[in-house]
């Protein structure tokens, strides 16, 4: 199970639908509980395999709500041109590259990474994106560490 450490400040339900409301979105519950308990911060273990070919990537960061360096409404508005509509950042690896979730069915609830070195053109256009989790909660079941030293 991941450890979550360097949390923000504690949030309450109705700072999460504010946030809902002023990004126009719908979080899952799964999503919704994470912030809760945890509010973005990092993570221990912090590897996560993108797919075979592609290999492994390390999770940087999860993004919060709040007055943080690592706010979530600031990389929604960074990324709101560049990400396929129904996706949100929720973290990302040293590289630049973004952890999302699907806020939009057919992909409501489920965790992709977006590789920033093969971004399409066209936003929507999701060449490069991968899936990783079908929720946030496997994605964080999935963690591992580099065992090879």
């Amino acid at each position: 199970m991941a450890k979550i450490y360097g949390s923000h400040d504690n949030l309450s339900l109705e700072q999460i639908e504010i946030f809902e409301n002023e990004n126009n979105i719908k979080l899952t519950k799964k999503y919704v509980n994470f912030l809760l308990k945890w509010n973005g911060g990092k993570v221990i273990p912090n590897l996560f395999m993108i797919f075979n070919e592609q290999g492994p990537s390390v999770l940087n960061v999860f993004y919060g709500i709040g007055d943080m360096y690592d706010n979530l409404t600031d990389f929604i508005e960074i990324m709101d041109e560049r990400l396929p509509v129904g996706f949100i950042p929720i973290g990302d690896d040293p590289s630049g590259n973004v952890i999302c979730l699907g806020t939009k069915e057919p992909y409501y609830g489920k965790i992709y990474f977006w590789d920033h070195e093969q971004e399409p053109e066209d936003p929507d256009d999701m060449s490069n994106m991968y899936f990783l989790a079908d929720s946030i909660d496997e994605f964080l079941d999935n963690l591992y560490e580099d065992t090879e030293e």
